[in-house]
């Protein structure tokens, strides 16, 4: 497990191996969703690449999908999990986790590291870890999560398929079904869009808000969450993704970089209004 990872990994060393490629080599992603290898096949995670029109599927374990996504949706068990225990271990001796590598495949399996930074000493200290638990930790720390190029070209030939009703995130917004309950609650008008349930980075600055209901990415109705990752993937390659949403009773525009935005430890759900994050 990952505690014992970190207990037996001593003050100096992270003992079993280095990473694979050089940090300044790999490329930052973002947390989309989770989906299922093939036609009802193991369950992976989506990762946004930027820049490249891609969206990369990387195998995960069913309890490390339902941590993912209870993280993307912003919702925490009742009782601590093992990424919500280990989190607050590490919040407990006062270190940090920066940044989470998917660095290499080696006989058909991910390899991944966590890069964590201990009060007192002035180099990082790097854990081996498998992928699906770095990611998922990674969501709830707000750290970052870096994947070697290699290990980006082997996972573009894994076939899947998405889960439409899941909560999907992109450009710093995650956006959610606009169920009935949620547009009565909400005041919503009788439009096709996909709820936003939680905005970061550039999008939230420039005013996009929890709460509204996104019309049109690019000039196309993201009807379902999925493909609303599908026309923020489709965005033109060194374009702006172009948003329309509708806000408060009035419809606004916005232009948002495909850049990764800043990540953030994962918020919790307001109880007055469900589905949507403070």
């Amino acid at each position: 497990m990952l505690c014992g990872a970190v207990l037996l990994a001593g003050p100096l060393t992270a003992g079993a191996r280095e990473l694979a490629v050089e940090i300044d080599e790999m490329v930052e992603v973002e947390v989309a969703t989770v989906g299922l290898a093939g036609f009802g096949g193991p369950p992976v995670v989506l990762l946004r690449e930027p820049g490249v029109r891609e969206v990369i599927p990387i195998f995960i374990g069913v309890s490390e999908a339902g941590a993912i996504l209870r993280g993307l949706a912003g919702e925490r068990a009742p009782r601590p999990m093992t990424h919500d225990l280990l989190g607050d271990v590490l919040a407990g001796i006062d270190a940090t986790l920066e940044r989470v590598y998917v660095d290499a495949i080696v006989d058909h399996t991910f390899l991944g590291m966590l890069e964590l930074r201990l009060p007192g000493r002035e180099e990082t200290l790097l854990i081996d870890s498998r992928p699906s638990d770095a990611i998922a930790l990674a969501l709830y720390a707000g750290a970052s999560i870096h994947v070697a190029p290699k290990v980006l070209e082997a996972a573009r030939n894994i076939e899947y398929e998405g889960l439409d009703e899941q909560v999907v995130v992109a450009l710093g917004i995650s956006v959610t079904p606009a169920t009935d309950d949620l547009r009565e609650a909400l005041g919503l008008p009788d439009r096709p869009g996909v709820l936003v349930s939680d905005v970061r980075g550039p999008a939230a600055e420039a005013g996009l808000r929890p709460g509204a209901l996104l019309l049109e990415v690019n000039g196309e109705v993201p009807v379902t969450p999925l493909r609303y990752l599908e026309l923020v993937r489709d965005t033109a390659v060194g374009e702006d993704a172009r948003l329309r949403y509708w806000q408060e009773g009035e419809e606004k525009e916005l232009e948002v970089s495909t850049d990764v935005p800043p990540p953030q430890p994962v918020p919790r759900l307001r109880h007055d209004v469900p589905g949507v994050r403070t």
